[in-house]
C-alpha cells in the first residue's frame, strides 16, 4: 500500500477543487424537488463544474457515462442520471467529484425530495452524523480503523447498518488512491494517520441489511432488501490538529 502525503501547495489545489464541489451541491440543493429528473441535475452539475474551470471527475471513469452519480431510495451508490423524475417522498444521494489543476476533490450528500418520512429524515441525519463521529478520530497517530469504528458504532447504535461491499478511499492526483477506508471495524488497525494524508471518508448507511447487489447496468448498487440507503462524504485532510474538510 502506497499512501501519498500531500504538501501544502498540493492541498491548496485540492482545496480549490473542493470549493467547486461544495458550490455544485449548493446549486443542486436549490433545484431538487418533485418532478425534476436526475439527468437535469446531472446537466446542471456538469455545466457548473466546467464553467468553474474544472472537469467532472466521474465522467468516463472506467466508462461511467455521466458527470455525477444520482442514487434514489434503495440505490446506494453509482446511480446513473436518467430521465427518471424524482417524486415527493424520495431521497436522492448525489456524489460529485471535480478535477482542477491535476487534483481531485470528492463528496456526497443525501437530499430529501419534498416531504419525506420521519424515518427517512433520521436515516439521512444519522448517516451524516456518523461521518462526523468517525472524523473525531481523524488525527495524527490514530489509526484508520479508529475512524472506521467511530462510523460503525454510531450508525449501528441508531439501528442502521453500514455497507461492507464499498468503502472510502484516498484521493489526490487520482480519484481513487490508497488507502481503502472501510466504514466498519476490521481485524487490522490499518495505517497510522499522518499529516498530509487526504482521505475521502464516506459512510453508506442502510435502513435494513448491509448487503447489496448491482443492477444490470453494471453500475447502480442497490440494497438487497429494497430498503432505503443514504450517503455522506467529504474530502478530509489530516493536519497537526483537527482534520480539515475540503468539501464543506
Amino acid at each position: 500500500m502506497a499512501i501519498n502525503i500531500r504538501n501544502e501547495e498540493q492541498i491548496e489545489l485540492m482545496r480549490r477543487a473542493g470549493e467547486i464541489v461544495s458550490k455544485t451541491f449548493q446549486l443542486l440543493e436549490s433545484e431538487i424537488r418533485p418532478g425534476i429528473s436526475t439527468e437535469a441535475l446531472n446537466e446542471m452539475a456538469e455545466k457548473f463544474i466546467k464553467s468553474s474551470g474544472a472537469v467532472p471527475s466521474f465522467f468516463g471513469y472506467r466508462g461511467f457515462p455521466s458527470a455525477i452519480c444520482t442514487s434514489v431510495n434503495e440505490q446506494v451508490i453509482h446511480g446513473i442520471p436518467s430521465l427518471r423524475k424524482l417524486r415527493n417522498g424520495d431521497i436522492v444521494s448525489i456524489d460529485i467529484g471535480a478535477l482542477l489543476n491535476g487534483f481531485h476533490a470528492d463528496a456526497a450528500r443525501t437530499f430529501a425530495v419534498g416531504d419525506i418520512s420521519d424515518e427517512d429524515k433520521r436515516l439521512i441525519e444519522v448517516t451524516k452524523q456518523s461521518f462526523f463521529e468517525g472524523i473525531k478520530f481523524a488525527k495524527v497517530n490514530n489509526h484508520l480503523s479508529d475512524v472506521s469504528s467511530g462510523i460503525q458504532q454510531y450508525a449501528e447504535a441508531n439501528g442502521f447498518s453500514v455497507v461492507r461491499d464499498y468503502v472510502g478511499h484516498g484521493i489526490g492526483r487520482n480519484i481513487h488512491e490508497d488507502p481503502a477506508i472501510p466504514n466498519y471495524k476490521t481485524k487490522s488497525r490499518g495505517p497510522k494517520l499522518l499529516k498530509g494524508m487526504v482521505l475521502a471518508i464516506e459512510p453508506m448507511v442502510n435502513a435494513g441489511t448491509h448487503e447489496t447487489s448491482v443492477l444490470d447496468d453494471e453500475w447502480t448498487v442497490v440494497t438487497s432488501d429494497g430498503k432505503k440507503s443514504a450517503h455522506y462524504e467529504n474530502t478530509v485532510v489530516i493536519t497537526d490538529g483537527e482534520p480539515e474538510l475540503l468539501t464543506i
